[in-house]
């Protein structure tokens, strides 16, 4: 069987619920060569995924979903192999965690008027997280609301709601700039969920691709086929690399590790263009 390699997975250091090294266990048990580590906008799980990897025995990639924004649409950024101390990107991302952190607090107070939540029940995984909106929806799985976190996110943290707060984002061309800057690649992710109104706009690739985007994650459990094949024609056409990934986030997502891969092909492109350590 040829090897397989999942680019796309989160962990308890961002909005997953399994711990770096249980990412690579079960990535093991299931025959995957080997997993990037993704965490939103942090570093902090690569030691723990690192280590647990080289004991399992596959392959390890550093890696993160950076928080960014296009025409103030939602537009996040796989970076691959950066250097984690880029002072430009750690003062971006650091800015990034800080208003995560305030929006969560402000969600949950305006929350906290109709729901009996408080701010210990979402920072009951730690502070040192990357805070985001699927916190809350746990803590309100937890109070009883709701039946997991795809409804919380339906009834009541969708942009829409009352109880919404908008976040801080990097702007996506600047945030692939500081990708390269670091050392790394930077991918474009899931630019076709069907969570959004649209995929992203073909124009708004041809920015990226001036900015310097390597690829682009277009085999993802979230993409809607019918929004797929002009994202693939301009894909080809721009030399961009097309990647598959699952977006594992353990419980907190129905996507199931290794679900959706890439190749030993595209795994050793991105491994020969960056040198942050396996």
């Amino acid at each position: 069987m040829p090897a397989r390699y999942d680019l796309h997975t989160h962990s308890v250091r961002s909005d997953g619920t399994t711990t770096p090294a249980a990412i690579a266990e079960e990535a093991a048990s299931i025959g995957l060569a080997g997993f990037a580590l993704t965490d939103h906008d942090t570093v902090e799980g690569w030691p723990e995924a690192r280590e647990a990897a080289a004991r399992v025995g596959i392959d390890f990639l550093p890696g993160m979903e950076v928080t960014t924004k296009h025409d103030w649409r939602s537009t996040h950024l796989l970076a691959y192999g950066i250097e984690p101390d880029s002072p430009q990107l750690t003062a971006a991302l650091a800015r990034v965690r800080e208003s995560r952190h305030g929006r969560a607090r402000e969600m949950v107070s305006r929350l906290a008027v109709d729901f009996d939540i408080d701010w210990g029940a979402v920072i009951e995984g730690g502070e040192d997280r990357t805070l985001g909106r699927p916190h809350i929806a746990d803590a309100l799985v937890a109070a009883g609301y709701y039946a997991d976190r795809g409804a919380a996110f339906a009834e009541v943290l969708h942009p829409r709601s009352p109880y919404y707060v908008p976040t801080y984002a990097i702007e996506t061309v600047d945030a692939i700039r500081m990708v390269r800057d670091a050392g790394g690649i930077a991918v474009l992710a899931h630019p076709a969920a069907g969570r959004m109104t649209r995929s992203v706009d073909v124009s708004a690739l041809e920015e990226f691709v001036a900015a310097g985007l390597w690829g682009i994650e277009l085999d993802h459990p979230e993409n809607r086929d019918d929004w797929i094949a002009p994202l693939t024609a301009f894909a080809k056409s721009n030399g961009l690399h097309i990647t598959g990934a699952s977006d594992y986030h353990g419980a907190g997502k129905d996507n199931r590790l290794g679900e959706r891969t890439s190749s030993l092909e595209t795994w050793n492109a991105i491994r020969s263009l960056v040198a942050v350590p396996r």
